[in-house]
């Protein structure tokens, strides 16, 4: 799992059987500064997150089983909207 910021959302009329229904999500990886990393990525929601939160994405199988489909091409999930971050050193 990681952290992203959710930047947009992609609507598709024409989608695969397994992701009708689901709401399509643009999140940029982001470290506990909340400064982006990475690639830009989509990935499914399941909590109602929206433009700006900062959010928690599970991947692979573990992404799939949220939805209880082992069959549909999902590979990334939001799992939670993150309310704070705090880290000690």
């Amino acid at each position: 799992m990681y952290i992203g910021k959710v930047i947009g959302v992609v609507v598709s009329t024409t989608k695969d059987q397994g992701l009708i229904g689901k709401k399509l999500l643009i999140v940029q990886p982001v470290d506990t500064e909340n400064n982006p990393i990475g690639n830009v990525e989509v990935a499914i929601d399941s909590v109602g997150a929206g433009a700006g939160e900062t959010v928690l994405i599970a991947t692979g199988s573990s992404a799939r089983q949220i939805f209880n489909d082992e069959k549909s091409p999902i590979d990334r999930s939001i799992v939670a909207i993150v309310d704070n971050i705090e880290v000690t050193q």
